[in-house]
């Protein structure tokens, strides 16, 4: 099938956009690379430091024989249930490695943070600036320059991001992604659910709301809703950096270890010393982005990769835009419905066909780019196939054809819904983005009066002292990336589900960030520009009338225009913070970007030719902020 006209026209715009930023990546590309082993530049000293504690057949390869090192970044770490079982993964390839007659060294490790564990905390703060801590701690690692190719174990939320931006730093390198594979299934997360919204009634005690949560998430693995994490995989999948079929296998089963060992030998076949030379800056270039985000609508993936995936782009020289993807979700058909967009875990995902399924689905109907380099010697009609074990070896065979489960995954010819799963939200108040494939369409449009918190904990005191109104919207302003480093608001998804099941009808709209295992309410969320940069969400008053309406994409308060421009913005009244390490990410508050930018603190994409590195705001700053700020529209008739 030919490529869908509209998918050209999109990916087209995007190339154009990103002509000079790209070649500019890509120079610098080719400007790292060199003959023989990266490492052979280093002098005796370097190298002996290098390899001082390696074993005698090991240090025996790196002093002098032409063989290729593998860089292993890691996020292991044991707290994390996605993460623990990375512990195993080093000998492992180290194992791969000798047996290829090379060898494998753990580069470095990343932090890895678990943001089931900070919801509604301080942590969370520090939650998405972890994701450029990553990158930039990818980069130490990777600074030795003793690899020719790499491997990155990381499956969580701001973790794949930034090891992604980081290994673009270095993508002269060849890079392939390593999953650990979701948790086998615990209790339906419809009853988790209940649950939760039981207890925010005072109805269940928190003996009752740990068991649940306790048989929930129970085990290792990824947590088993798509949310963010198990998004990062489809993602990868859909970009060609992970080996077809890898994203949804159990951990320690013998399938997780036999893709865990390919993905080694694969790393090193693919690197400078061999014939198949694929360095991951070349395989990601814009078609590999358009597929992520293709995929990102057709699975309705995490909302969190709005910001994510512009700023790994960014990372690649590579412009994309909130517009690109809203108008690719318009195109794109939404083909599964996984929790919290439907009852099934990412475990009957895999089971009714999963992503070979919807990769088939997509790419035979022209919507999805077919023609990608990719780590798999395939190509990307490899990912249209399923990892299996043919006598303890290895081998792919075909997906399913027909879906082995229509409650949760779907064909092109009768999905779920014609439109893929987020939605940009325009009008008087800036720019925000909805998951519409988690709420009903009964629930997508309301018209309610505003509740005004600068904090998520006081709409939950409010809620206690009976005070809220039956219908309402909730505006918590002041948790954009500058004011408080963005936190998700997941916390607020029990209480407001709790209401909306009483009949009433609730909204969030925010600056902040929602999870990926966003709820069942309508949620304009990312909304730029924020608060804390004189958005017009600092000039809402508490009682004034707004409209979402999620299918039309807008979002307006409908207040008149004179009367809004002339209120003063209200000053943030969140306590300020500094435990659990926030004060040391005042720099990072202090220099980030907006959310439709990829909210990066860090220095992040190619050098221009006088040295700077690429500036977005500069380069292409389309002006929507201000014109948003300064031009509210008039009030509606009541």
């Amino acid at each position: 099938m030919s490529l869908h006209p509209q998918l050209h026209a999109i990916t087209q715009r995007i190339i154009q956009r990103s002509v000079a930023s790209r070649a500019a990546y890509l120079a610098g590309i080719d400007a790292s690379l060199r003959d023989g082993p990266f490492r052979s530049r280093l002098s005796c000293g370097n190298l002996a430091h290098g390899f001082a504690a390696c074993g005698p057949t090991d240090k025996s390869r790196l002093r002098g024989g032409v063989t290729p090192n593998l860089g292993i970044i890691t996020a292991y770490n044991d707290m994390l249930s996605a993460h623990q079982p990375f512990e195993s993964y080093p000998e492992i390839l180290r194992a791969v490695a000798r047996d290829m007659g090379a060898t494998a060294q753990v580069a470095g490790g990343v932090p890895a943070m678990c943001d089931g564990v900070t919801q509604g905390r301080g942590g969370m703060e520090l939650s998405l600036f972890s994701r450029d801590v990553i990158a930039q701690s990818t980069a130490i690692g990777l600074s030795h320059d003793m690899f020719d190719a790499t491997v990155y174990l990381g499956v969580c939320d701001k973790i794949v991001p930034g090891l992604l931006i980081g290994a673009l730093a270095f993508g002269h390198l060849p890079a392939i992604f390593l999953p650990a594979g979701p948790m086998t299934p615990g209790i339906p997360n419809k009853q988790k659910a209940e649950v939760r919204e039981r207890y925010a009634a005072g109805l269940a005690s928190r003996e009752e709301l740990l068991e649940a949560e306790s048989a929930s998430y129970h085990g290792a693995g990824t947590c088993t809703f798509y949310g963010t994490a198990n998004s990062n995989q489809t993602l990868l999948e859909a970009m060609g950096v992970q080996l077809p079929g890898a994203s949804f296998v159990n951990p320690d089963t013998p399938l997780r270890d036999a893709l865990t060992r390919r993905a080694g030998e694969r790393a090193l076949e693919i690197c400078a010393l061999g014939d198949d030379f694929r360095p991951l800056g070349r395989l990601i270039d814009e078609r590999a982005i358009v597929n992520a985000v293709v995929t990102l609508m057709a699975t309705g993936g995490s909302t969190n990769h709005t910001i994510h995936w512009i700023a790994v782009a960014r990372a690649a020289g590579i412009v994309l835009t909130w517009d690109d993807m809203d108008e690719l979700s318009q195109l794109i058909p939404l083909l599964a419905r996984v929790y919290p967009n439907g009852e099934a875990d990412v475990n009957r995902f895999a089971a009714a066909g999963g992503t070979a399924f919807v990769f088939r689905e997509l790419m035979e109907a022209g919507l999805m780019h077919a023609d990608l380099q990719t780590v798999a010697e395939g190509g990307m009609a490899q990912y249209g196939q399923e990892p299996a074990l043919r006598d303890g070896t290895l081998a792919y065979v075909d997906g399913l054809r027909e879906s082995a489960d229509a409650d949760v995954v779907r064909g092109v010819a009768d999905p779920f819904e014609a439109q893929g799963g987020l939605r940009l939200l325009r009008g008087n108040m800036g720019r925000s983005l909805i998951k519409l494939s988690a709420v009903k369409p009964q629930f997508r449009t309301i018209e309610a009066p505003a509740v005004v918190v600068d904090a998520p904990q006081v709409l939950n005191k409010l809620h206690a002292a009976g005070v809220l109104p039956r219908d309402f919207v909730a505006v918590v302003r002041f948790q954009g990336p500058r004011a408080n480093g963005m936190p998700e608001l997941h916390s607020l998804a029990p209480l407001l589900g709790l209401l909306q099941n009483q009949g009433r009808r609730v909204a969030l709209v925010t600056d902040g960030r929602l999870s990926g295992a966003s709820g069942k309410f309508p949620a304009a969320i990312h909304m730029t520009p924020e608060a804390s940069r004189g958005g017009p969400l600092a000039r809402v008053r508490e009682g004034d009338m707004i409209r979402l309406d999620g299918e039309a994409g807008t979002l307006e308060l409908l207040v008149d225009a004179a009367e809004f421009a002339a209120r003063a913005p209200a000053p943030n009244t969140a306590p300020a913070a500094h435990d659990m390490g926030r004060n040391l990410f005042a720099l990072n508050r202090r220099v980030v970007g907006p959310a439709d930018q990829g909210a990066i603190s860090i220095s992040c994409g190619p050098a221009t030719a006088d040295g700077d590195i690429w500036n977005y705001d500069a380069e292409y700053d389309l002006g929507r902020d201000a014109a948003a700020a300064e031009a509210p529209h008039e009030a509606k008739d009541a």
